[in-house]
């Protein structure tokens, strides 16, 4: 008998799914009351057949779909208590719903649980999203009604014929919430302009941040203003440096170590607090056990969780009590750069659209590449990196997400006066990438597909998976995917994806250049 079950992660044990326990490194009791919540989801989407849903059952589900991506909570008490709050909002809509038990997904059919699988993924990475943007007071009566009618089909008798459409129809609402969240983004912040990161840690105290929630960065540095404290991103958080609402902050000074799943060692007696706003968080080590504060949905046992109130006091504390480094310390990238730029969201790249379109056209730029995705430690990761030092100097990288710290401290120079290689933001800006390519096209008088553009994304968790959808969407075709296909997505499902959009996994850097570059 399994102890648990789990192949939502690239990472997942032996290809196949985690059974014994999380290779993320949650337990059995986890694994198995994330399943409970999802299930009692699933039973609330039921309710709301009956009787209607609620602001304050939107904000839940949205909450509790994000509090099962990987690496997100790690804590089975706050996950008990979310699965009572979804069965009681449950029970005051409709006393005869039932808990769905996920077991009945895990062991149905395999096309089916793969089709049921993609659309209940997808729907977590729409979740974080909309969960960000409601923080800033945006919402979309669409994306939250699509939240019930996805669940209640993943726990329904349906076909491929039904789940087929509604795994596109995931995709098509993760654009929309995307949008959303790029709206209350840029208008909370403003549009993000290039803007050079340096790695070195200015001697002093210093506050680590890492995860998606820029609006918990701006709390932070409104608390620590005038207190001699320094504030680092870390991860995704990096592109924070790119809006003028928060770049104004002087005190917000630079990117501290390198990709997520690097914590472990980088966060080992560094003389800070770290204070993670959504995933990734990793199993804490001892080493830094004592300076770590979550918020929001993550949450890890024994760490202190800084609650609704947002009050930092205790994150700020810490850091004048550990007092940082006694000098600057230099660090560098994975490659050994010392900075990084970001900021070149499509608010800057249409911004210069014509002289783009007129290097094309010129035939200085001949290609361009979407290098991004998720990170992760699974070996064969370097291959993004090999990938982008071998694209050829009259070709242009675009990257997004976590995937870019494989890279993202190169120089590749320039080219028509912008810089080879340009970071459009967090995994969510994948909306900015597609606006562009959708933007180019037009300028071309021809289909995303006919561009001289090439898409290679890697992943790791569930925001990508969404992402992935609704690059399927919007019929985009020939996407190269790694380091390995998902877990749970079966061969015949697979065969369509193939059948229809042409995509495939990764190979080698060489053979992938010349497929892309139509020299194979």
């Amino acid at each position: 008998m399994k102890d648990m079950f789990c192949f939502q992660c690239e990472q997942t044990a032996k290809g196949t799914g985690c059974e014994v326990s999380g290779v993320c490194g949650k337990t059995p009791v986890v694994a198995g009351d994330q399943d409970k919540l999802i299930g009692a989801c699933i039973g609330l989407a039921k309710a709301v057949q009956k009787t209607a849903a609620t602001e304050a059952t939107d904000a839940c589900v949205k909450k509790a779909l994000f509090t099962t991506v990987t690496n997100v909570s790690f804590d089975d008490e706050s996950i008990k208590a979310m699965v009572a709050c979804v069965d009681k909002m449950k029970a005051d809509l409709d006393p005869t719903a039932e808990d769905y038990d996920m077991a009945q997904l895990w062991d149905d059919n395999e096309d089916i649980r793969s089709l049921k699988t993609l659309i209940l993924l997808g729907i977590k990475g729409v979740a974080a999203y909309a969960h960000h943007a409601e923080i800033l007071g945006y919402k979309d009566a669409d994306v939250d009604a699509f939240f019930y009618q996805a669940l209640a089909a993943v726990g329904s008798d349906l076909g491929m014929d039904t789940l087929l459409p509604l795994v596109l129809k995931t995709g098509e609402i993760n654009l929309k919430v995307m949008a959303l969240l790029d709206k209350a983004n840029t208008e909370t912040y403003g549009t993000p302009v290039p803007t050079e990161v340096p790695l070195t840690i200015e001697k002093g105290p210093f506050i680590i941040i890492t995860g998606h929630d820029l609006h918990d960065l701006k709390l932070l540095l409104e608390q620590t203003e005038g207190k001699g404290i320094n504030i680092y991103t870390h991860g995704e958080m990096l592109p924070a440096h790119a809006y003028p609402e928060l770049k104004k902050h002087a005190h917000l000074k630079g990117n501290f170590g390198t990709a997520w799943q690097n914590q472990q060692k980088e966060f080992a007696d560094v003389p800070a607090p770290v204070l993670f706003t959504t995933n990734c968080i990793m199993p804490v080590k001892e080493s830094y056990s004592d300076r770590i504060f979550t918020t929001d949905v993550v949450q890890y046992p024994g760490m202190i969780h800084v609650g609704k109130e947002k009050d930092f006091a205790p994150v700020i504390a810490k850091a004048l009590e550990l007092g940082g480094y006694p000098e600057d310390k230099a660090m560098t990238g994975i490659n050994g750069g010392t900075k990084v730029l970001t900021g070149f969201g499509r608010g800057t790249v249409l911004g210069v659209a014509d002289k783009v379109i007129d290097a094309v056209k010129a035939g200085a730029i001949k290609h361009f590449f979407l290098v991004g995705g998720c990170d992760g430690a699974k070996p064969g990761r370097n291959y993004y990196t090999d990938f982008v030092k071998q694209t050829p100097d009259d070709t242009v990288v675009l990257t997004l997400a976590c995937g870019k710290y494989r890279f993202n401290d190169l120089d590749l120079g320039t080219i028509g006066g912008l810089p080879r290689l340009m970071d459009m933001g967090q995994c969510n800006d994948a909306y900015s990438a597609i606006m562009v390519a959708v933007a180019l096209a037009e300028a071309f008088d021809c289909g995303v597909n006919e561009l001289p553009l090439s898409m290679v994304l890697s992943w790791y968790e569930q925001k990508a998976v969404c992402i992935l959808l609704t690059l399927l969407h919007l019929g985009i075709k020939n996407i190269l995917l790694g380091p390995s296909l998902p877990a749970f997505v079966s061969p015949n499902v697979l065969n369509v994806l193939v059948e229809n959009y042409n995509i495939g996994p990764i190979s080698t850097p060489e053979a992938d250049m010349a497929k892309c570059l139509g020299q194979a």
